[in-house]
């Protein structure tokens, strides 16, 4: 399986696949983009500028993903805040967010990214409260090349150290998910008293 994996990313097909998935995914959060990430650089371990291609293509993708949901909420925030004043807890949670991103918010952005759905939350309510793009998108670029950069160099660490193997996926994947739990718990965290 690894052999088709790492045959795959000598094409410019694993690139597209993984832009997809990464810019699809702020909208549809259960789309494994960083598992696919990591399995793509632990298969290209030996192609060192493909690993650099896919930190690059991944950033660009979660960027474009993050400015077409913040555009979209921008557009759409009357429906947008009806769905969410549905829900106590989506409520509590923008409302957080709001207070968040009013407070400059900009390492709210970078941890969400990490976050599981903690990008979708994000970029959404930034487009939905119609904050400038000027201060949402220079701190989600800085958010998709930190995530895309510690995807990729789980998996290409990970391949270095166990080889381009599933065990090295596994071990990679597990520490993206322990990535996401931290930012989880630092995200639902209440906010110091001031």
């Amino acid at each position: 399986m690894f052999e088709s994996m790492g045959s795959l990313t000598g094409t410019p097909w694993i690139y597209a696949v993984v832009a997809a998935s990464v810019l699809l995914d702020v909208f549809l959060p259960v789309l494994p983009s960083g598992v696919l990430v990591i399995t793509a650089a632990t298969a290209a371990v030996a192609d060192v500028p493909g690993v650099l291609a896919l930190a690059l293509c991944a950033a660009t993708a979660s960027v474009l993903g993050d400015l077409v949901a913040y555009r979209l909420a921008w557009r759409g925030g009357a429906r947008l805040d009806r769905a969410i004043a549905r829900s106590r807890r989506l409520t509590s949670a923008q409302e957080r967010l709001g207070a968040a991103l009013a407070r400059g918010g900009g390492a709210l952005v970078i941890l969400a990214r990490f976050a599981p759905a903690g990008r979708s939350v994000v970029s959404l309510a930034a487009g939905a409260a119609r904050r400038r793009a000027r201060d949402f998108l220079p701190w989600s670029a800085l958010a998709g090349v930190t995530w895309a950069a510690y995807s990729v160099a789980l998996g290409y660490f990970g391949g270095q150290w166990l080889g381009a193997t599933w065990l090295a996926t596994g071990v990679s994947v597990a520490a993206l998910f322990a990535a996401g739990a931290g930012a989880g718990y630092l995200m639902r965290r209440p906010a110091p008293q001031e």
